[in-house]
């Protein structure tokens, strides 16, 4: 559909694809401008041994309707399948252990949830928290640093660690309690118990008593990737254009309304009555350098983590016994192992099972806030290290069918204390400037349906209507932990 008011979006990753399929709703015509010679940003299909896999993110959070609902409004929804199995492991103390149930990304509401996690002095530790004196949260506070103060360090280090670290590669001791883990924020300011808290968080969850056959997360037949290309087929059947290949160089005002946004080496100029800038938080910076010097330097403070994913495809008859049941596990970085996580993917999905029963499909994960040396070893090396750690903790030793790396450099945005206060300056001082709107994983939440309701809540803003925003800035999309290997 067109219309004679213009948007640019720029980026398309699954944020912007999303942005631009709200607004075509909207009688209005729509230009998305991509720099990368592809759409889809972090979702990535792939092949490895004939199979199809994802080389990017591969699962999405289907308690909150927003990706479901964009995969079902894109011809996706006979695609949609939940995990095979949703056991997952921890690999600490020496062993691969069941992930405990009874927590709140790895906060447990008693010692006996995380008993075989924990040592014996880590769980009488935990025991002590309903004795403590309450801990001032204030404004904002790390989740490492309050849990570990109420339940001990071993929690943090063995569950609350490898979990966070799954979500967004960074360190549970910086990152904010209010942006990643915020319904724990706000049962903790109400409680004197950490405990407590998170019974209570558990109690809401299980009344009324969720559907035994609701999947916490989905995946997609051919892998979560193919939802930016459907979004975009969509999108592009609707009227929109889609440029990629088309870095956009210089974002201004016009000085008769509007905005130019300049692509290229200048060589093409596009007339908006509106942006949205779905891009990453350095190119945003860089976009708005001008305009909007005091949201770029808020936006040039936004970190981010990098990481690498190995593919391992191995022949099944090589595998035998020593791949355990389950979707895989995480790693505590205390044990001092190289992976973050394992996936055993093959397990997980039932359609990779599918394309090739002889072939069985492993990722790994490496790299987290920080950890700069260890990305810069060659792809063998990675490999090497991945093997290495598979076979410690599983005792697959085979030599792999196939083995892909794929890099994320500067892949995940950081939340670390302060980030809500830091994203409501961006938005402030972007609201000063009419007919634009930013929406990305650095501001509310990183997983696939926060990025599109992002996306929903900017297009909504040009409109008039901040109700999404608000909704946002109050209630943060918490991101989970889809078993292991994220």
């Amino acid at each position: 559909m067109t219309g004679s008011r213009h948007v640019v979006v720029i980026g398309a990753g699954i944020t912007g694809l999303a942005a631009a399929h709200r607004l075509l709703g909207q009688n209005t015509r729509v230009t998305v401008v991509e720099a990368d010679h592809r759409v889809g940003g972090k979702l990535l299909p792939g092949e490895i041994a004939g199979v199809r896999v994802d080389l990017g993110a591969e699962s999405m959070l289907a308690r909150r309707p927003e990706a479901v609902t964009l995969a079902r409004e894109t011809g996706l929804a006979d695609h949609l399948q939940p995990p095979a199995t949703a056991t997952a492991s921890i690999w600490t103390r020496g062993a691969l252990r069941p992930m405990p149930k009874g927590h709140v990304m790895g906060v447990p509401g008693t010692a006996a949830a995380v008993a075989g996690i924990l040592s014996e002095q880590g769980l009488a530790r935990v025991e002590r928290d309903a004795d403590l004196p309450p801990t001032e949260i204030g404004d904002d506070v790390a989740v490492g640093e309050y849990v570990a103060a109420r339940l001990g360090r071993e929690v943090v280090d063995r569950l609350v660690e490898p979990l966070l670290g799954g979500v967004y590669a960074g360190d549970a001791y910086r990152i904010s309690m209010r942006m990643a883990v915020p319904q724990l924020f706000e049962a903790a300011r109400t409680h004197t118990s950490l405990t407590e808290a998170v019974r209570e968080i558990q109690a809401k969850a299980a009344s009324p008593a969720p559907t035994p056959t609701a999947p916490v997360f989905m995946g997609l037949r051919g892998g979560i990737g193919t939802l930016p290309l459907a979004v975009a087929q969509t999108i592009r059947a609707r009227g929109a254009e889609i440029l990629t290949g088309t870095p956009v160089t210089d974002l201004r005002r016009h000085p008769a309304g509007g905005w130019r946004v300049t692509t290229g080496d200048g060589d093409r100029t596009l007339h908006a009555d509106a942006v949205v800038l779905a891009t990453p938080a350095p190119a945003t910076a860089r976009l708005l350098a001008a305009e909007s010097p005091q949201a770029a330097a808020e936006l040039r403070a936004i970190e981010y983590a990098s990481m690498a994913l190995v593919t391992l495809a191995y022949r099944r008859s090589d595998t035998g016994p020593r791949l355990p049941e389950g979707s895989g596990f995480l790693v505590p970085p205390v044990d001092g192992h190289t992976i973050k996580a394992s996936t055993f993917a093959s397990h997980k999905w039932g359609w990779i099972a599918e394309e090739d029963p002889d072939v069985v499909v492993v990722r790994t994960s490496v790299g987290r806030y920080g950890e700069t040396e260890i990305l810069q070893r060659e792809d063998d090396d990675l490999i090497e290290i991945s093997r290495g750690d598979l076979r410690d903790a599983t005792g697959l030793d085979a030599p792999p069918l196939a083995t892909r790396v794929t890099r994320w450099d500067d892949g995940l945005p950081q939340y670390p204390v302060g980030h809500h206060a830091r994203v409501a300056r961006i938005r402030a001082h972007v609201a000063a400037l009419p007919g634009l709107a930013v929406c990305g994983a650095q501001y509310d939440g990183v997983g696939i349906p926060a990025c599109i309701a992002s996306a929903y809540a900017a297009v909504d803003q040009l409109a008039g209507d901040v109700s999404g925003v608000q909704e946002l800035t109050a209630h943060p999309v918490q991101s989970l932990h889809g078993g292991a290997g994220e």
